[in-house]
């Protein structure tokens, strides 16, 4: 059996705790100011079918541990996969009407904001990926050796490579390096200033026509 590196992380202890205190602070404004739209946006998913509100799937997070990652459910109930083999597609029938809406304008993401709080996720970081995720046709970590080092810090509610436009289904190979090679950017050159320049550029990203 081949070895999982698990990488200690660039930040020292001052720096994680400025970022935990950041996110913190913004995630807890965040889900009050936004709290009347996520009780829209649950009303509506349930109207739909009467299916459960959320989809919880397992992601790997920082020090390549698992843990459940929440959004608001924008696929049928029996159809919605666990193990992210199948990425979304255009024209995805496994969608429903509110999913398509709500992923289209990120707002299924918001519930991550309580991984925020819980400490799983940070507001900005690498994307947590499910582990059954591939480019072409080979699992994330089999494309680039680097993959692991991703995971030093949480995984993020946006991030670098977001924000560049780096984001969708990873048909190939490439989309994944570009990904990978904006998260480990993140990584080398943090700063709590930069992590509020993601969270501004992000809102330019919400919405976007990779979102299906």
């Amino acid at each position: 059996q081949g070895l999982l590196l698990v990488s200690v992380g660039p930040l020292g202890l001052r720096a994680r705790a400025a970022k935990r205190a950041f996110d913190l602070a913004i995630a807890g404004g965040a889900l009050i100011v936004l709290a009347p739209l996520m009780l829209l946006v649950a009303l509506a998913i349930k109207l739909e079918d009467r299916g459960p509100v959320f989809f919880v799937q397992r992601r790997v997070g920082r020090g390549n541990r698992f843990f459940p990652m929440w959004k608001f459910r924008s696929m049928r109930q029996t159809r919605a996969g666990q193990d992210g083999v199948q990425s979304a597609s255009r024209d995805d029938e496994r969608i429903t009407r509110v999913g398509r809406f709500i992923r289209s304008t990120s707002i299924d993401e918001l519930p991550q904001l309580f991984n925020v709080l819980y400490g799983d996720m940070s507001l900005v970081g690498p994307r947590p990926h499910a582990i059954g995720s591939q480019a072409g046709d080979k699992l994330f970590w089999e494309v680039d050796a680097r993959y692991w080092e991703r995971h030093a810090l949480r995984p993020g509610l946006t991030g670098l490579a977001q924000v560049r436009g780096l984001r969708g289904a990873t048909h190939s190979e490439s989309d994944l390096t570009g990904r990978l090679n904006a998260d480990l950017e993140y990584l080398i050159g943090w700063s709590l200033w930069r992590d509020i320049g993601i969270i501004l550029s992000t809102f330019r990203v919400l919405r976007h026509d990779q979102a299906y």
